[in-house]
C-alpha cells in the first residue's frame, strides 16, 4: 500500500463492504470524486472512512486512488460541483478514455469543464450544480425554492430499484436516497436512517410538516429502520422495493398497492433550513 493516508474515488462506483471480502455485504458506495481516509489495510484490501459522512468499510486496494496530502487538502477545500445527469461520460485526458459517472458524482476543483484529480486531468461537459456548502438564507421565497428543488431531485430517482447500500439511480436504499437528494442540494446527511433522525429540527405533528421534510419509521422494538421524504403532508416518496410515492398519515405509510400500512411513523425532521438555493 502507498504511504499516503488519503485517497479519492476515480471509478464510477466503488462498493464499500462490511469486511475485506468480495462476498461481504455492501454497506455503502463511493461515487466518482468522493474522498476517503485510510484506517488500516489487510492483504489487498483497505479499510476507509469516507470524508463526507465518516462511514467506514472495506474496498479492494486496486480500486483506491491514493493522493499526496497537499493534493488532498487542496481538493477537499476546492469548490465542488455535482453531476446532475443520470449518467454522463467524463474524459480521462491521459489516454482519452471515458468513465461513465452517475447522478451526484463529485467534481472538486471543476472549472471551465476541466479538473485535475490526483495525477489525472479530466474533461466533463455534462450538466452540473454547485455542491459547495454555503450559508442558507432564511428568506421565505428562497426556502420555498429549496423545497421545490428537493422534490425535483427526488423525482429523478423515481422507480430506482432497492439495493442495500446503494446510492445511485441503478440501485439505492432508503437512507441512500435521502442522503443523495440532500447532497445534490448542498446538505450532507449521515448515511443511515437512525443517524439522519438525529439531524435537523423535530416537527411535532404531520399537518405542520412541509415539502422536503424527512419522515422516519420504526420497528416493533422502536428502532429507526426507514426514512422517506415528504412531498406534502399527505404524500411521501421513499425507497421500499423501489423509489415510489405512497400516502402517509399520523399512523405511517399506507400502500395503495398492498392496501395496508407498511411503515409505522416515529418522527419527522426538517432539514430544509440547512440547504442553500442554486446560484
Amino acid at each position: 500500500m502507498a504511504s499516503t493516508e488519503s485517497g479519492i474515488c476515480l471509478q464510477s462506483i466503488v462498493p464499500v463492504r462490511l469486511e475485506p471480502s468480495h462476498t461481504a455485504p455492501m454497506v455503502t458506495q463511493m461515487l466518482f470524486g468522493e474522498f476517503f481516509r485510510i484506517i488500516k489495510n489487510e492483504k489487498n484490501w483497505v479499510c476507509v472512512q469516507l470524508m463526507a459522512d465518516h462511514y467506514e468499510g472495506w474496498i479492494p486496494e486496486p480500486q483506491a486512488q491514493f493522493i499526496p496530502e497537499p493534493d488532498f487538502i487542496r481538493l477537499t477545500n476546492a469548490e465542488t460541483f455535482l453531476t446532475t445527469s443520470l449518467v454522463h461520460p467524463i474524459l480521462k485526458k491521459s489516454d482519452h478514455s471515458e468513465i461513465q459517472i452517475v447522478l451526484g458524482s463529485s467534481l472538486p476543483g471543476f472549472k471551465n469543464n476541466h479538473l485535475q484529480l490526483g495525477p489525472y486531468a479530466y474533461f466533463f461537459d455534462g450538466t452540473v450544480t454547485n455542491g459547495s456548502r454555503t450559508h442558507p438564507s432564511t428568506k421565505t421565497g428562497e426556502t420555498a425554492q429549496i423545497r421545490q428543488q428537493l422534490v425535483q431531485t427526488a423525482l429523478k430517482y423515481l422507480n430506482t430499484p432497492y439495493l442495500w447500500g446503494g446510492r445511485t439511480p441503478f440501485g439505492i436504499d432508503c437512507s441512500g436516497f435521502t442522503q443523495m437528494v440532500y447532497k445534490l442540494n448542498r446538505v450532507q446527511l449521515p448515511r443511515d436512517a437512525n443517524q439522519q433522525a438525529e439531524q435537523g429540527v423535530m416537527i411535532l405533528f404531520l399537518p405542520e410538516a412541509e415539502t422536503g421534510d424527512l419522515a422516519f419509521f420504526d420497528d416493533e422494538n422502536g428502532n429507526i429502520v426507514h426514512v422517506g421524504m415528504l412531498l406534502d403532508n399527505k404524500n411521501i416518496i421513499h425507497c421500499s422495493g423501489d423509489v415510489h410515492i405512497d400516502l402517509i398519515d399520523h399512523e405511517g405509510i399506507y400502500s395503495n398497492t398492498a392496501k395496508k400500512y407498511t411503515h409505522h411513523l416515529r418522527t419527522i425532521r426538517s432539514m430544509a433550513g440547512e440547504a442553500s438555493p442554486d446560484q
